[in-house]
C-alpha cells in the first residue's frame, strides 16, 4: 500500500506562518515607512477559508505575491513554520516505525522554486523518518496521485478530485468539504490504515 502525506495543511502549519511573516514584514514595516504620501495598504482579509493567499493578504500585484513567497521569504515561511500538531512528527515517525513493513509512506508536497530546499529543511528540522519525497507540480501532481492508495491531504483540491483515496485532514479552508474519511489528528491516521491493510 502507498500512502502520500502531504506536508501544507497536514504536517506544516505554512499558513499560519505566511501570515506572521506578512504582517511582521509588510504591515508592521509598511506603518513604519507610512510617511510618503499614498503608501499601498497591506491588509489581511479574513477568515483565510480558500488556500488562494492572494484573496486573503493585498498585494500590489501577483509578481510581489511570488517574489515575497519564493524569492525573499521562503526560508521564513516553510522552513521556520511550526507543525500543525505539537505532536505532528511524533505520531508521524510513529506510524512509519509501526506500519513500515506494510505501507510505502511518502512526503508529497506541492512546491517550487525555493521552498523545495526550505521544506526539505523543516522536515530534517523536526526529524521526519520517511525516505521518499516527492516535491509536485501541476505537469506531475496527477501522475503521482493516481499511483497511490491513500492521500491524506488538507487541500480542497485533491479533496475534490480524489475523495475515493482521501483522507481529510480539517482545517479552517476545508471544512466545508465532506469526506468519508476525516481526520484532526495525525494520531487518528494509524487505525484508518490499519482497517485498510
Amino acid at each position: 500500500m502507498k500512502i502520500g502525506i502531504e506536508v501544507n495543511g497536514v504536517l506544516r502549519d505554512t499558513i499560519g506562518k505566511f501570515k506572521t511573516t506578512y504582517e511582521k514584514f509588510l504591515i508592521d514595516n509598511n506603518l513604519e515607512n507610512s510617511e510618503s504620501e499614498t503608501p499601498f495598504e497591506y491588509k489581511i482579509n479574513e477568515p483565510i477559508d480558500t488556500l488562494d493567499l492572494i484573496n486573503h493578504f493585498s498585494f500590489q500585484s501577483k509578481e510581489e505575491f511570488f517574489s515575497f513567497l519564493y524569492e525573499e521569504f521562503p526560508m521564513e515561511i516553510f522552513g521556520h513554520s511550526p507543525s500543525t500538531e505539537l505532536s505532528s512528527f511524533n505520531d508521524l515517525n510513529d506510524l512509519y516505525i509501526n506500519l513500515r513493513d506494510k505501507v510505502e509512506f511518502i512526503i508529497i508536497s506541492d512546491e517550487m522554486s525555493k521552498s523545495k530546499p526550505a521544506t526539505l529543511f523543516f522536515l530534517s528540522k523536526f526529524g521526519c523518518l520517511i525516505e521518499k519525497i516527492f516535491f509536485y507540480n501541476e505537469v506531475t501532481k496527477n501522475k503521482l496521485l493516481d499511483e497511490l492508495d491513500l492521500i491524506v491531504t488538507s487541500n480542497p483540491d485533491i479533496i475534490i478530485n480524489y475523495k475515493d483515496k482521501v483522507v481529510k485532514y480539517d482545517t479552517t479552508y476545508n471544512d466545508k468539504l465532506s469526506s468519508e474519511v476525516s481526520i484532526t489528528k495525525l494520531k487518528e491516521l494509524e487505525p484508518i490504515i490499519a482497517e485498510k491493510l
